[in-house]
């Protein structure tokens, strides 16, 4: 089993010392006066027993388990726990030849540090992690280094790799059946014929319906719209946005979508009922979701788009416009004030031309022609609102009607649009009307789908924001907890008062540093505060001993590892 998670070369790795890091080599291989003391206990013990007792104290702790072979220690490890013993980093030669030796001292390593061998109890415990985690990821080389530092964790010594990967598989195979059983009640005979179906190539379409599912729009056109509403319908159909898969960790849901879409139709084909079926399932659920999410952000795109355009087709309308008037606009700057004056001579020549009130409109009218601004502030939406005019705007499509009701809301119109909505029904233009209120139901609802006013039931990318939210029920049932590990009250008047005191405390302070006059802190002439620059907080002398010792390994070694 080991040999098909791991080959000769990961296996003769897994079995030894691996590279260190610096870290690593500062924490595991700085031995204490009592570890000094448990490998020196002044009984007359050798150098090399010595320094292959305290390589096998600091490795238990780094890797979980102590090689076969110590004296392939790492030459960086060796020679560091050498010179805190006073011994000669060669002395490590020759350790281990006799088993026994070895043995025994690793014996008393465990017992001086606290590790166990794994015995019934420790190996239940570390199946039971194995299944756990099993159920959330499908890699066995990841559950192989889970279960390492599991094991590590809870100071159990790591079996060997090929008994460790079985347990590993073991705990594999365990999760499939897991999962099928936790979906029984999902895999009926018509169930499962219909994912059957879903791998089978479909004619019409010229590839199985799964794949059909999980090939994405590469544009924002309409035959992907219509595409993807295909899709939606056909999910729907199958009732794939009913199924629920809670009874699965969201981990596992995943692993299986991701082995589902990576994998062909021939090879999901030729899996096990109980392996196969799981996977399908699951990927028919998740793409319920995408696919409503791939339509909406389809809507959303194909509506910017439009409005983009627009923007640059008015932007360059406009700057025509304004280069043609700008001769226009200077002579009326210059003109319109004098006719507009009473007191002008050319007052003679306004009763030809009209009342110098008449003039004055004229000019308001002209200034009132200008090009707009580009302010693009718009009100917030009203959400019922909203969605009462996307179902007006439904029934009217659907009965093929042209004009807008006049009790159709319109109040979420933004205010920069409504002078278009009240321009066309001043002039009774009902299609102008229409026109203009569905452009502004589709930009509001766009807006809407973005800020989270409107939200999609069964959609990930657009679902209600109260569902990132802790439920009501899991916050009564976990809030004491929660409280009493942050260290605060769950009555919101005590936090207040609390909050409150804090702050009366603090201005106090700062009220007698002001007074006073002189301080980091103060005011200038000018009743401005002045806050002086801060001063440097000192080093911990344990800081400063480690950074010494830290640049000294650096200059003693060549490698850039120690």
């Amino acid at each position: 089993m080991a040999t098909r998670v791991f080959s000769d070369e990961e296996l003769a790795q897994l079995r030894g010392f691996p590279e260190i890091t610096r870290d690593e080599l500062i924490r595991f291989s700085t031995l204490t006066s009592a570890n000094r003391a448990f490998v020196d206990p002044g009984r007359g013990r050798s150098a090399r027993d010595r320094l292959g007792l305290a390589v096998q104290l600091c490795t238990l702790p780094w890797l979980g388990f102590v090689p076969d072979d110590v004296t392939a220690a790492l030459p960086a490890v060796v020679t560091r726990l050498a010179g805190q013993l006073h011994v000669d980093a060669g002395a490590l030669a020759g350790y281990g030849e006799r088993e026994q030796t070895r043995t025994d001292h690793l014996r008393l390593v465990l017992q001086y540090a606290g590790w166990r061998v794994p015995r019934s109890l420790e190996v239940k415990e570390l199946d039971e992690f194995l299944l756990a985690r099993a159920m959330e990821h499908g890699s066995p080389s990841l559950l192989f280094r889970l279960a390492c530092e599991h094991l590590r964790a809870s100071q159990v010594v790591r079996p060997g790799v090929v008994t460790l990967s079985g347990r590993v598989a073991a705990a594999g195979a365990k999760a499939e059946r897991e999962t099928c059983d936790r979906l029984a009640h999902l895999l009926t005979d018509a169930r499962c014929s219909e994912l059957d179906g879903l791998l089978v190539t479909d004619a019409e379409i010229g590839m199985a319906q799964m794949r059909w599912l999980n090939t994405g729009p590469v544009e924002a056109s309409a035959a992907a719209v219509k595409t993807e509403v295909a899709k939606l319908l056909f999910l729907r159909g199958l009732d794939a946005h009913t199924l629920d898969l809670s009874v699965l960790p969201a981990e596992r849901r995943r692993f299986l979508a991701a082995v589902g879409r990576r994998s062909s139709m021939a090879k999901l084909a030729r899996r096990e009922p109980h392996r196969r079926y799981p996977i399908v399932l699951t990927v028919l659920a998740q793409s319920a979701v995408d696919v409503l999410d791939e339509v909406v952000q389809l809507f959303d795109q194909a509506v910017s788009a439009r409005e983009s355009r627009a923007k640059h087709k008015l932007a360059g309308q406009l700057a025509e416009r304004a280069k043609r008037s700008e001769d226009k606009l200077a002579i009326a700057e210059q003109v319109l004030p004098v006719l507009a004056d009473p007191p002008s001579p050319m007052n003679r020549s306004v009763g030809c031309c009209g009342s110098g009130s008449a003039w004055a409109g004229c000019g308001r009218r002209c200034w009132r022609n200008r090009p707009p601004g580009g302010d693009h502030l718009r009100q917030r939406p009203a959400a019922a609102e909203l969605l009462e005019a996307v179902a007006v705007l439904r029934s009217l499509n659907a009965a093929g009607a042209r004009s807008v009701p006049a009790e159709a809301p319109n109040g979420f119109v933004p205010a920069r649009w409504r002078g278009y909505l009240d321009d066309a029904l001043a002039a009774g233009d009902a299609t102008a009307y229409r026109r203009y209120w569905e452009l502004c139901v589709l930009l509001c609802l766009r807006d809407a789908l973005r800020s989270g006013d409107v939200y999609v039931p069964g959609s990930r990318r657009y679902a209600n924001p109260v569902a990132y939210l802790i439920s009501r029920g899991a916050w009564a049932r976990q809030r004491d907890e929660f409280c009493r590990l942050a260290g605060v009250s769950a009555e919101a008047t005590m936090a207040l008062t609390r909050v409150e005191t804090e702050r009366d405390t603090a201005v106090a302070e700062l009220d007698g540093v002001l007074a006073h006059g002189e301080g980091p802190v103060r005011l200038d002439e000018n009743g401005d505060l002045v806050i002086g620059p801060l001063s440097a907080e000192d080093v911990p002398a344990e800081a400063a001993e480690l950074k010494d010792e830290l640049t000294g390994c650096c200059r003693s070694r060549r490698s850039p590892r120690c």
